[in-house]
């Protein structure tokens, strides 16, 4: 799922399995790291893929950072066949040395005296992705505590930087005047919501990126959440100790982006794989994974059940030209967090494409689960036929493990949007990759009630984190990033990994919509301003969007984050992210392209990431507070 985005950096360290029978040797030099990063990884880059970070990202890594990555981090798989001189060298080359530790926050960076934690659902809060278990991303006017005349007046008030250039990918969930949020260095944050001191810090096995809730558990709350292994968490959200640990997925690659969500005491956690990028090498055996929805129950972790996105039992299908053999059917992934159907008692997802031939009816699809049991209902799917994974972007013969249809690469990074409709008829809304929305009627198996293009789409663009939905209208941001080459030295060209200038197409994609939930007629349309000449430019919404009563917010790849006007679309605030900011754990850090979560409106207040990792962007680590007047 390009959505994700946790494939890209996965790109720039995969290629290193593309040749086979890696020899050992000694690499000490940053010459010879060179060396062999070149000769594992051109067969990708040098063949124009997408998806790998630009050296600027990867500059902006530590080197503990990228060693853990190819040690005990997603990479593990591809690196094992380097010697551990040999991860050093390439390190050494990609973070140009950087081998400087991570500082710790200062004893100032502190919250004073520490502090009991005690909450109340009453007051206001944001808890998992979409405030809701009915994922609308709409925070109501007594919990957001933010008029629309007051947005035009937000200012910043705090910014808190995450530690040796990692980023939070994660979404902030507040609950008790606290931010609880997961970063890209395996740490789990309590930071206090008005001034952001630290209150704990909680190291995690894997990177997190999902979004937490925050609930009642016994006597005291808890703070739910999974890493890149596919493993949840439950932490004493006062003292951060673990609770307990479970994994989701009996697959060693597994991982969870879509955020698990709470429902009566039960946790339903997504899994994902980032298989589709591996099964570009012709010596992997691609591929074997499904996507799937766990229920845990809450106040133990025991796994009470588990439910396949794909039915179809897993075979042998035939081998590659290297002569490795192939399965299927695979992938249709859990990209986003699930969605909760109180009165059918139901889970529904939505899926990413298959990985391997042949397809199945479970990708690029709206799917219900029994909440109860697992058991898979039913399955929408809205592109059929879409296989794909990395191997198709390579040149033959390195693309021996293309699947027959070659894409289109449409997954949903959305979830589902369930929403009530007049005359007690409902609907489930997402947006996906091939730039259409798409309502079905959750009551009548997922048949469709609208579909509405609003993007070109393609494998970098439609709609990708998801809309927001009120009462009247669903807000849909469009992505459509695009990259260009640029001639070398030109303005706004950023290096590649092999020094090739790239630029992000300053004139492709962006827009934000407004469709009637009933018929998914455009209500208004407000285009991207533009990027006026501002260097490494992309108009990309690619960001979930967020509303509130009268204002929706939006990020942008260009590092802007609006509100506009949820009346007829007007742009009523406008703030530019990507620079340096005084942080308050004196940790050095910049904002940039904002992408994935969108932000999260709670008493007054607007939290939002900055700072993307993916090709042509602008890198950054921060976590941004604003407030009216910055008071």
């Amino acid at each position: 799922m390009y959505s994700t985005r946790l494939r890209l950096l996965a790109l720039v360290f995969f290629a290193f399995t593309i040749s086979s029978g890696v020899q050992a040797q000694t690499a000490s030099s940053n010459t010879e790291g060179e060396g062999l990063y070149r000769e594992r990884c051109a067969t990708c880059h040098e063949a124009g893929v997408p998806r790998a970070a630009n050296r600027a990202g990867l500059a902006s890594l530590s080197a503990d950072k990228v060693r853990s990555a190819l040690t005990d981090g997603l990479m593990r798989t591809q690196a094992a066949g380097l010697t551990p001189a040999q991860r050093d060298a390439v390190v050494h080359f990609l973070t140009d040395g950087n081998t400087s530790p991570v500082a710790a926050p200062s004893v100032q960076t502190a919250c004073p005296g520490g502090g009991s934690f005690s909450a109340s659902e009453k007051q206001p809060h944001w808890n998992g992705w979409g405030v809701d278990v009915t994922q609308h991303r709409f925070q109501p006017a007594a919990m957001a505590r933010l008029s629309a005349a007051q947005v035009p007046k937000l200012q910043l008030k705090w910014a808190f930087g995450f530690e040796g250039g990692t980023r939070s990918y994660g979404q902030p969930a507040i609950m008790g005047g606290r931010v609880f949020l997961g970063n890209s260095n395996k740490k789990v944050y309590s930071l206090n919501a008005a001034s952001g001191c630290t209150y704990w810090t909680f190291d995690a096995e894997f990177p997190v990126r999902t979004a937490m809730t925050v609930a009642p558990l016994g006597k005291r709350w808890a703070v739910y959440f999974a890493d890149q292994h596919a493993s949840a968490y439950a932490l004493d959200a006062e003292t951060g100790k673990v609770l307990w640990k479970t994994r989701v997925s009996e697959y060693d690659n597994a991982m969870t982006t879509g955020a698990p969500t709470l429902w009566e005491g039960k946790l339903y956690v997504p899994a994902s794989s980032p298989e589709e990028v591996f099964g570009a090498s012709g010596q992997y055996e691609c591929c074997k994974f499904r996507g799937s929805v766990a229920a845990l129950d809450a106040a133990s972790g025991k796994l009470l059940w588990r439910g396949s996105t794909i039915t179809a039992e897993l075979k042998q299908t035939h081998k590659n030209s290297a002569g490795v053999q192939l399965w299927g059917p695979a992938g249709a992934s859990v990209w986003s967090s699930p969605t909760v159907d109180a009165k059918r008692k139901r889970i529904y997802v939505t899926t990413g494409d298959d990985y391997a031939d042949p397809p199945s009816d479970a990708s690029d699809a709206f799917i219900a689960f029994d909440a109860g049991t697992g058991t898979r209902l039913w399955a929408r799917q809205v592109t059929a036929g879409d296989t794909y994974n990395v191997g198709c972007e390579l040149p033959k013969p390195l693309n021996v493990n293309c699947p027959t249809a070659s894409g289109p690469d449409h997954d949903f990074g959305s979830s589902a949007i369930l929403v009530d409709l007049p005359k007690g008829k409902r609907a489930l809304i997402a947006g996906q990759k091939s730039g259409m929305v798409h309502a079905i009627d959750p009551d009548h198996e997922g048949a469709i009630l609208w579909e509405k293009r609003v993007a070109e789409g393609g494998k970098s663009g439609g709609v990708q984190w998801g809309p927001a939905a009120d009462g009247e209208n669903v807000y849909v941001a469009v992505s459509d990033v695009a990259q260009k080459p640029v001639q070398p030295g030109a303005a706004g060209g950023q290096p590649s990994l092999f020094g090739i200038p790239l630029q992000l197409d300053p004139d492709k994609g962006g827009g934000l919509y407004a469709l009637k939930l009933a018929t998914g007629e455009t209500v208004w349309h407000t285009p991207h301003p533009g990027c006026k000449g501002k260097p490494s430019c992309s108009p990309a919404q690619s960001a979930a969007v967020t509303v509130i009563p009268g204002v929706v917010f939006s990020g942008g790849l260009d590092g802007h984050l609006r509100a506009y006007s949820a009346k007829n679309g007007e742009i009523i605030w406008d703030v530019d992210t990507a620079h340096d900011f005084q942080t308050v754990n004196a940790v050095k850090a910049n904002g940039g392209s904002i992408d994935g979560p969108g932000p999260v409106v709670v008493g007054g207040m607007v939290y939002v990431n900055s700072g993307y990792l993916y090709t042509g962007t602008i890198p950054g680590n921060v976590l941004l507070a604003f407030s009216v007047d910055g008071k």
